[in-house]
């Protein structure tokens, strides 16, 4: 059976237990110099095969180390009215170790540093410019400094809206069962953040609407 490690301030890569060494007696004796010797061996062979783990150019490194992590999307087009914090969605989930998504909320199971990454496909369809806000919340309070200002162009042609798509990355200190949302407003219910079925003449896929990644950094 493999043993897979979990690199969290949890679990630390590089902790080790030293060896409970026997007390020496007063005089000189064989059999406690070997008792020692092979209390020692054993030690030193359990730090040289976890060395070797590391370092190896082999699978092994990257099947026996996991980073938590999670990937998640939206394959749904979000509304809003004017003026309205509301939750961006995410109803896909695309990888995810340790991280989970629970109403649109990523929850950690690890305390960490994590680097969350995003992006939201936005349309206008109105006459005139407006702008879009995207901010975070972390257990359901704002994050101060976290909110993002977009300048919409008014729509092209009647039926022919305005497109663009926007995103960036912030660092959080989270500790264990913490979670994080994505929050969004408009000046003008005809912005939307879309979800574009796959089409032709070249053939792409879809565009999912929100596409949020979240990574594990460091133990605080």
């Amino acid at each position: 059976m493999t043993t897979k490690i979990v690199t969290t301030e949890s679990i630390d890569l590089t902790r080790t237990k030293a060896p409970a060494l026997p007390i020496a007696p007063t005089l000189y004796a064989r059999q406690y110099q070997d008792q020692l010797n092979n209390v020692l061996r054993l030690y030193f062979t359990q730090l040289d095969n976890f060395i070797s783990q590391l370092n190896s150019n082999t699978s092994v490194v990257t099947s026996n180390l996991r980073v938590p992590y999670g990937a998640f999307s939206s394959n749904l087009t979000q509304t809003t009215t004017a003026n309205t914090a509301t939750l961006m969605t995410m109803n896909t989930t695309d990888f995810t170790s340790n991280v989970t998504l629970n109403s649109s909320n990523i929850t950690v199971e690890y305390a960490g540093v994590y680097n969350l990454q995003f992006s939201a496909q936005l349309e206008n369809a109105d006459n005139a410019s407006q702008d879009v806000y995207i901010w975070l919340r972390q257990n359901g309070v704002n994050i101060p400094g976290s909110t993002g200002v977009i300048g919409m162009q008014a729509r092209k042609n009647p039926g022919d809206p305005a497109h663009d798509i926007k995103g960036w990355n912030y660092f959080l200190s989270m500790n264990a069962r913490d979670n994080v949302s994505i929050f969004w407003s408009t000046t003008n219910a005809n912005v939307t953040v879309p979800f574009y079925a796959a089409s032709g003449s070249p053939t792409k896929p879809a565009t999912q609407s929100v596409v949020t990644t979240i990574t594990f950094v460091s133990a605080r």
